[in-house]
C-alpha cells in the first residue's frame, strides 16, 4: 500500500483511540494529536503519507492546518472530520485542499473506504512523477510479414493472462513496443506502466532503483523513496535489458518474483506488491546459464512465456510499411512536406542487411528527409552514400493502360507470375489496412478466394476470422 504513515488529530481520545487500533491492525504506523500545535511539531519532525484532522480543535480550526500544511513541498493527503456536518462546510474543506471529508460516528467500513482511496491517489502521484521522466511512445507495432503476424497472435493470446513474459530479440527489434503492446491489451491497462532500463543504471544505484531506500540508507539518502517495483503495484513492470542485472542482485528479483515482496535499502519492514512483470532480453539468456552469467532459478522464472521478435532482415516486406510510417511521423513533429520515396531509393532499402534493424532503418529516414531535395524526393543521390557497397540496377518501367483507364508499369525483365500475385495481394491488404473482405472485393475475387491464395502465397496456414 502507498500509505504507511498516519497521524490523527483529534481532541477527543475515543476518536483517536478508535482509529489508532483501526489503523495499527492495517500494519500502518500512527501517531496521534490532540491539537494543531503538536501536530504541527509531530509532521515538521518526519513526513506522513494521511492525516486525519477534525475541524474543530481547541487550538483552532482544522482548516487553519491544512491551509498551513499546503506550502509543504511533501505535504500528507488531508482528511477532515466532524461531528456537526454539512454540505457548507463539506465544500470548504475541499476548496481549502482537503482530499475526503468524513462525518462522526463513522463505521470501520467508511474508514477502509477512504484509506484505499487516499493510497490510490497517493499511489496516482508517486507514478505520475516517475513517468514523468519516461517517455509514452504511442507507435503501433507496424508490418504485415508472416513474422509480425504471428507475433501479434502471441501477443493477443498471452496479454490478458498474468503470465511473466520474457522478450527476446537483437537490439532495435522493437522488444520495448512488443511490451508496451502486451500492457495495452491486458486486464492492468488502466493502472502503472513503469520501465526499468536495467543497462542503464549503474550496479551501485540499481538495488535502490528497484526496491527504493529508507532515509539515511546511504550517503545522500536524505528522504524515503519508493522504488519501481513499489510504484508498480497493483500494475506492470517492465526490466528492460535483464540480462545486464549483477548477479547480487539476481536473488533479491528472485524472491520479488517468487514472494512478491521485498524490503527498501537500508529498511526492515517487508513492502508486498501485486505486480505482472514483462522482461526483455538481447542476449541468450540460456547461454548465460551455462556460462553461470545468470541464475538458473531466475532465469525459469522469466521465462514461463517466452516471444522473440524477428530482425528486419527477415521481414523485409514490412520495410515500405515502416518507411512509411517513419516519414509521417517525421513530417508531423517538424512541419516539412512529406517527400517521396523514389522506386531506386526504395529498392536499395530492401537490399540491406540491417544489423541495427528497425531503429537503423528509422534514423535513416530521418538523416534522408534532412539530406534530400524537395524538388527531386529521397532518390540514389541521397540514399546511395549511404550504403556504398549496394548497386540496385533498376530497369525502366513498360506501362499500359488496361480498358478501363487505369495505368499498370511492368519492369523490362519478365518475373514469375506468383511473385507479382503475392506483391499486388499485400498491397491490396494494405491500402484496406488488412480488411480482408474489402480487398477480395477491391481485387474482384471471392473473400474464399482470396484465403485459399494467402495460404498458398504465404504458408502460413493463417485461420483468422475475415472481417
Amino acid at each position: 500500500m502507498a500509505i504507511e504513515k498516519v497521524i490523527v488529530v483529534d481532541d477527543d481520545a475515543t476518536i483517536r483511540r478508535s482509529l489508532e487500533l483501526q489503523l495499527r491492525g492495517k500494519r500502518l504506523s500512527v501517531a496521534l494529536c490532540a491539537s494543531i500545535g503538536e501536530a504541527e511539531r509531530t509532521v515538521a519532525r518526519e513526513p506522513f503519507d494521511l492525516m486525519f484532522v477534525d475541524v474543530r480543535l481547541p487550538d483552532g480550526d482544522g482548516t487553519d492546518l491544512l491551509a498551513r500544511l499546503s506550502s509543504q513541498p511533501r505535504k500528507p493527503v488531508i482528511v477532515m472530520m466532524t461531528g456537526h456536518g454539512s454540505v457548507e462546510s463539506a465544500v470548504s474543506c475541499i476548496r481549502a485542499g482537503a482530499f475526503d471529508y468524513i462525518i462522526k460516528p463513522f463505521s470501520s467500513g467508511q474508514i477502509d473506504v477512504v484509506i484505499n482511496k487516499a493510497a490510490g491517489f497517493i499511489q496516482a502521484l508517486k507514478v505520475n512523477q516517475a513517468l514523468s521522466f519516461q517517455a509514452n511512445d504511442p507507435t503501433p507495432l507496424i508490418g504485415e510479414s508472416q513474422g509480425i503476424r504471428k507475433l501479434r497472435q502471441m501477443i493477443q493470446k498471452v496479454a490478458p493472462t498474468e503470465a511473466t513474459v520474457l522478450i527476446g530479440g537483437e537490439n532495435g527489434t522493437g522488444k520495448e513496443l512488443v511490451a508496451t503492446e502486451i500492457f495495452r491489451a491486458g486486464a492492468r491497462s488502466s493502472r502503472p506502466f513503469i520501465k526499468v532500463n536495467c543497462a542503464a543504471i549503474s550496479e551501485n544505484l540499481i538495488e535502490s532503483e528497484f526496491f527504493g531506500h529508507e532515509k539515511g540508507a546511504f550517503t545522500g539518502a536524505t528522504e524515503k523513496r519508493e522504488g519501481r517495483f513499489e510504484l508498480a503495484d497493483q500494475g506492470t513492470i517492465l526490466l528492460d535489458e535483464i540480462s545486464e542485472i549483477p548477479p547480487r542482485l539476481q536473488a533479491k528479483l528472485l524472491r520479488v518474483l517468487q514472494e512478491r515482496e521485498f524490503e527498501r535499502v537500508g529498511g526492515g519492514r517487508s513492502i508486498r506488491v501485486n505486480v505482472r512483470v514483462l522482461a526483455t532480453t538481447n542476449r541468450d539468456l540460456a547461454t548465460s546459464v551455462e556460462r553461470q552469467e545468470f541464475r538458473q532459478d531466475l532465469y525459469y522464472r522469466l521465462n514461463v512465456f517466452p516471444i522473440t521478435v524477428p530482425p528486419l532482415r527477415t521481414r523485409k516486406e514490412d520495410i515500405p510499411l515502416l518507411a512509411e510510417a517513419f516519414l509521417k511521423r517525421i513530417v508531423q513533429r517538424t512541419g516539412v512536406n512529406s517527400p517521396t520515396v523514389t522506386p531506386q531509393a526504395m529498392a536499395i532499402l530492401m537490399a540491406y542487411d540491417w544489423p541495427g534493424n528497425v531503429r537503423e532503418l528509422q534514423n535513416v529516414i530521418e538523416r534522408a528527409v534532412i539530406l534530400h531535395d524537395p524538388e527531386e524526393g529521397i532518390n540514389t543521390t541521397v540514399m546511395s552514400p549511404m550504403f556504398p557497397n549496394i548497386n540496385v540496377e533498376v530497369r525502366p518501367l513498360e506501362r499500359i493502360t488496361l480498358g478501363s483507364g487505369s495505368t499498370l508499369a511492368f519492369p523490362e525483365k519478365v518475373i514469375p507470375l506468383e511473385s507479382v500475385e503475392r506483391e499486388y495481394i499485400m498491397h491490396a491488404l494494405r491500402q484496406a489496412k488488412g480488411n480482408r473482405t474489402q480487398t477480395a472485393q477491391m481485387l474482384g475475387i471471392s473473400i474464399r478466394t482470396l484465403r485459399n491464395k494467402l495460404n498458398q502465397l504465404k504458408g502460413d496456414g493463417d485461420e483468422d476470422e475475415d472481417r
